[in-house]
């Protein structure tokens, strides 16, 4: 049996333990890396409101890894055991001074310091610690948002640096899983005939989409003040289309491959005719995934004055020689008629079709899907029957599936103290940056306010909208998920 890995973070400390982002996704995250059998060292503790008792805490630690000890291996199970046995809990008020410190005092480092709370007290928090109370080796690991705009961002960064170096800094983006950027980065740079056409001499267009069929659920008192745009395209659609538009990095180091993120997102904007370039709509009332959705306005704890968006789209533009002239449309948005979460690459039509060829001449299309991780190339191919007729066809295949669960992968570079998946503070900034002066046009209400039905897919007049009604349809040939098989494939090249 191998060595179990030893974790870099002796102490995880998870700050807003009471939490829903705890006890949803931290704790089973955190659990399924455990099962594993690595950090067989790890001491987990929580701290936060004294409404919540250390019982409290026990009891929804053991809950949280119920599951995962099921699965777990031997010294998986043992370990999950001794780290819900061990746990502790601290009912502190972070943002009084003095506080956090005294309890960082008390961990055993190196320490992992996880804000699992809102980003308004996690500043705050941070603003009261002092450079002394923060032990050595500490590493602060932030939920996004980071920050509200590029001037905060920058604020926040001044804040967390003032206690530990950059490279300490963790500001984690569960969206940006280990499985998503080493799938995008494999397919593209270890396939010859990919790699070079990934490129405007190439590519006609690229379309990044996070459609949710699922509406507010209770988020209102985050979701009203973020929106669409913020929520997704902020963060996790542009860091994405930075993963599928950068150059090859020399090494998937965590400095050359965030070099290359940040080099590709510095060169990205979005067109300044805002009416064109951008589109903002907001459900009415519906049908959803079979139950009655309201009026967005109605929903409890929504603020009509807001303004908010729950469907947004924008078409950026990245000014380097790679890609000039490419459109890049990011869209998400929720209540939606079916989840799609994909990237779609749509490449240019070929230069000459012999005359003579009949049926649909369509596009080449690489579709890459995010849970499930799917690959799927569409092509024409000659159909059955009458050899001059073009069929559409599609080859598809399975991606690395990981087998843990998003804030597992995020853990797993937390507490191994590798940086590589998490935002960096240029990156954060560019991000902001990016999306600014849109957020300004439409608070001017310079873009139209549009609208769609819950359950529905969109404004109807939206070109993504109509590409879900067309791609929805049964497709001829060989269906999506028709894996080409080994004796299919033409034989390799001596």
């Amino acid at each position: 049996m191998s060595e179990a890995k030893k974790s870099h973070v002796k102490t995880l400390l998870i700050l807003g333990a009471s939490g829903d982002l705890t006890g949803r996704l931290l704790l089973p995250g955190l659990a399924a890396l455990i099962s594993k059998g690595d950090q067989p060292d790890l001491i987990l503790a929580g701290a936060g409101s004294p409404d919540f008792t250390p019982k409290d805490w026990s009891n929804r630690v053991t809950e949280a890894f119920a599951d995962a000890r099921t699965k777990a291996s031997g010294d998986g199970a043992a370990h999950l055991d001794r780290i819900a046995r061990q746990t502790t809990y601290t009912a502190l008020d972070v943002t009084a001074p003095g506080e956090l410190g005294k309890l960082l005092a008390t961990c055993e480092g190196p320490i992992a310091l996880y804000f699992a709370l809102p980003p308004t007290v996690s500043q705050k928090a941070c603003e009261v610690l002092t450079p002394e109370e923060v032990p050595e080796g500490t590493s602060l690991v932030m939920e996004k948002p980071f920050g509200s705009s590029a001037e905060s961002a920058h604020a926040l960064t001044k804040t967390l640096t003032r206690l530990v170096p950059e490279e300490s800094i963790q500001r984690v983006d569960h969206f940006r899983g280990k499985a998503t950027v080493f799938n995008i980065l494999g397919l593209r740079f270890a396939n010859r005939f990919l790699e070079p056409l990934f490129s405007s001499e190439h590519v006609a267009k690229m379309e990044i989409f996070y459609d949710e069929d699922l509406a507010l659920e209770s988020r209102a008192g985050y979701y009203d003040h973020a929106g669409a745009l913020r929520d997704m395209i902020q963060s996790h659609l542009l860091q994405i289309l930075a993963l599928l538009t950068l150059n090859a990095p020399a090494t998937l180091g965590e400095r050359d491959l965030r070099d290359h993120i940040g080099s590709v997102l510095r060169a990205t904007k979005v067109p300044t005719d805002y009416t064109k370039s951008t589109r903002r709509a907001r459900y009415t009332a519906g049908t959803s995934r079979g139950h009655h959705v309201p009026d967005y306005t109605s929903e409890d704890g929504v603020d009509r004055t807001n303004n908010t968006e729950t469907l947004a789209e924008i078409e950026v533009e990245i000014n380097n020689s790679r890609w000039s002239g490419v459109p890049f449309i990011l869209r998400s948005g929720k209540a939606l008629a079916q989840p799609r979460k994909e990237a779609v690459i749509t490449f240019k039509p070929v230069a000459h079709l012999p005359q003579g060829f009949t049926g649909n001449d369509s596009p080449t299309r690489l579709r890459i899907g995010f849970g499930p991780d799917i690959l799927q190339l569409e092509l024409d191919v000659n159909g059955p029957g009458d050899m001059y007729n073009l069929d559409r066809v599609g080859l598809s295949a399975q991606l690395n599936t990981p087998d843990l669960l998003p804030y597992g992968e995020v853990l797993a570079g937390v507490l191994a103290g590798d940086p590589t998946l998490s935002v960096r503070d240029d990156t954060a900034e560019q991000c902001w940056r990016i999306i600014e002066p849109v957020l300004a046009a439409w608070s001017n209400d310079e873009v139209p306010m549009e609208e769609y039905p819950a359950g529905s897919n969109g404004p109807t007049h939206w070109v993504t909208s109509q590409e879900v009604e067309l791609e929805s349809e049964p497709m001829e040939g060989l269906l999506p998920g028709t894996e080409l098989s080994p004796q299919d494939a033409p034989p390799a090249a001596g």
